[in-house]
């Protein structure tokens, strides 16, 4: 096949050589000298308009995803309204089920111990359900500060043309950046951050077997010290310095055990029962823009800023 192609265009090549060399001497008639200076013009009107030092593979997939983009900010980032009505309708109507029809079987059926135990277990279930369900959708993710210049950052946000703290990154259907950005997720709007996670856990768990994978997959990355974002980002760093022979570091990652302490809040030990058993709007570790150890961290780590 390689043969073919280069016995076809292997022809046409010397022709356009020999048009080329024609074109330079003057005694070469008007008309294709002429061609031959159109010719010329137009390769360089082509290389001066695509040329960009900047350019790339992911200059090229964002051209190509363009229309997606527009679609998610002109479109899907009503889709929010929507999800939240649908998981309160579905949550709404699973409560009345277990009340209408459940709740006559169980008590015919059941013992009074077994009994007790699930009343006291879903009741308790729901009641965390309703409460971080509304402190998820009504809570901020937290926002950079405006108009504040002692901010330790990191970049500049293409978008919002303002400065980035670490681990901070901008959301398209919020419009606005948000510290340490996770993604955005329509049934909890707006966007989803790993700064009030200790209003979300208990509502998460409770539809773990719903979203299975999706449970199991954060649980990793919360595990690793790392956002969905921080995922694809450590990746390409490590992957960079393994080919230079270095090994990459997570400066965010301390430890499986404190990782989840983060998570959830978990500064003490009664914080256990008071800020995860039981329902609780307690802030989470930080201020979102520096990112020093917590104090129950043993091995003290310099803080290190992450792009």
């Amino acid at each position: 096949m390689r043969g073919q192609r280069s016995l076809l265009l292997g022809p046409a090549r010397l022709c356009l050589r020999l048009l080329l060399l024609l074109g330079y001497r003057r005694r070469c008639p008007p008309l294709l000298r002429g061609l031959v200076q159109r010719w010329r013009y137009g390769k360089v009107c082509l290389r001066s308009l695509l040329y960009n030092s900047f350019g790339g593979s992911d200059t090229a997939v964002d051209a190509a995803f363009e229309p997606v983009y527009w679609l998610v900010d002109n479109v899907i980032r009503w889709f929010g309204v929507v999800f939240v009505v649908l998981v309160i309708v579905l949550t709404g109507s699973i409560v009345a089920i277990a009340y209408l029809c459940v709740l006559p079987l169980i008590l015919r059926t059941y013992s009074v111990p077994r009994l007790c135990w699930h009343f006291f277990y879903s009741h308790w279930n729901l009641i965390l359900i309703v409460f971080h369900y509304y402190q998820a959708i009504t809570t901020p993710p937290g926002y950079p500060p405006q108009g504040r210049n002692d901010i330790a950052t990191v970049s500049i946000c293409k978008k919002c043309i303002y400065p980035k703290p670490a681990r901070t990154h901008h959301c398209s259907i919020c419009n606005r950046c948000v510290l340490k950005m996770d993604h955005h997720c329509h049934i909890l709007p707006p966007a989803l951050s790993k700064l009030p996670t200790s209003l979300r856990p208990s509502f998460l768990s409770s539809v773990a077997l719903a979203l299975g994978a999706l449970t199991v997959w954060h649980a990793v990355l919360i595990s690793r010290g790392e956002t969905s974002i921080e995922r694809h980002i450590n990746k390409k760093e490590r992957r960079r310095l393994q080919a230079k022979g270095r090994v990459f570091r997570n400066p965010y990652n301390y430890g499986c055990l404190d990782n989840w302490k983060v998570f959830l809040g978990v500064d003490t030990g009664r914080h256990w029962l008071t800020r995860v058993l039981l329902p609780s709007s307690h802030l989470p570790h930080g201020n979102g823009m520096s990112w020093e150890p917590p104090p129950w961290v043993t091995a003290h780590s310099a803080s290190v800023m992450a792009v």
